[in-house]
């Protein structure tokens, strides 16, 4: 199976809830800090950044990781 790599030219800003607490009643992970929720994208690392100074928000820069690509074809399953 090969990945496709649609979505990877975005930069998103993610908030991360420091006190998630767990729901009594069904168990699930909850939280009241709705910023959990919110993923902002960007077209650029720049915009990212800009945007996150310009709020005063403290962030974490996470560079993707180079993917290595081997072209494949269904045919080399059985030539090989």
């Amino acid at each position: 199976m090969q990945s496709g790599t649609k979505k990877f030219d975005k930069w998103i800003i993610e908030f991360i809830t420091d006190d998630p607490g767990v729901n009594p009643l069904m168990g699930w992970e909850s939280s009241t800090d709705t910023y959990s929720e919110l993923k902002l994208e960007f077209k650029t690392k720049e915009l990212a950044l800009d945007y996150a100074q310009k709020n005063n928000i403290n962030f974490e820069v996470i560079e993707p990781k180079k993917r290595k690509l081997t072209k494949k074809s269904y045919s080399d399953n059985f030539t090989k």
